[in-house]
């Protein structure tokens, strides 16, 4: 058989399409995420295993590490992702109006049922978890560097003062966020976000930012 026809189809077997296997491989992907999430969330502070994460994929262990060389990159990588789905990050040019969203999202992703229990395990056992713990700084510095960057446009638009301080302004948000989500003493609603978003806008407005909020409610008193 010449070299052309051995890599022809044969007669009545269609030839194998070089998506289909690209296709797999983004399914087994989503599955080995999911599953991480999901066996995060039901450990209860039980160790979560490469062998567990792929059992529950139904994948072979070495395509897990074929990815991600240890369990806590995974489950670092399922955390981030579903934050990332979940969360927007959105760029209008209006400040507030992108604050507002991103913490009203990051307040209501937080709670769904498929991603509150992993956050919660992470957070109660990475007290006496090295790895665990180094997993949290990990993903909350994801999540940091996502609102410091929503911030810092803000400040370059001239609608943050050139002194405020973006940093200080994420600890405040995530501050409220962990200390209502772990207590559970006060509620994370759309309201909650958007009071919290303007109260930290009004001590820190640019002039560009004040220049806004008064065209709007001129806008407004002239209807």
């Amino acid at each position: 058989m010449s070299e052309t026809e051995g890599t022809e189809a044969t007669e009545g077997t269609p030839a194998a399409r070089p998506h289909t296997g690209r296709r797999r491989n983004e399914a087994a992907h989503r599955a080995i995420l999911d599953a991480a999430l999901r066996l995060l969330a039901e450990s209860d502070g039980t160790p979560v295993t490469i062998d567990a994460i792929a059992r529950a994929a139904g994948v072979g262990k070495q395509t897990v590490y074929r990815w991600w060389p240890s369990k806590g990159a995974v489950l670092l990588d399922a955390l981030t992702d579903r934050a990332g789905q979940d969360v927007s990050g959105p760029d209008t040019g209006d400040l507030r109006a992108d604050l507002r969203a991103f913490v009203s999202t990051t307040f209501e992703a937080a709670q769904r049922d498929t991603t509150a229990p992993a956050l919660r395990t992470v957070a109660r056992e990475a007290a006496r978890d090295p790895h665990l713990a180094d997993l949290m700084r990990s993903f909350t510095a994801t999540r940091r560097t996502a609102l410091r960057e929503l911030l810092t446009r803000g400040r370059e638009r001239g609608e943050l003062s050139a002194d405020a301080d973006p940093d200080l302004i994420a600890d405040q948000v995530y501050g409220v966020f962990w200390y209502r989500f772990l207590l559970g003493h006060g509620p994370l609603d759309a309201g909650t976000a958007e009071r919290l978003a303007d109260s930290l806008l009004t001590g820190n407005a640019g002039g560009n930012a004040e220049a806004n909020t008064a065209a709007k409610t001129e806008g407004k008193r002239g209807r």
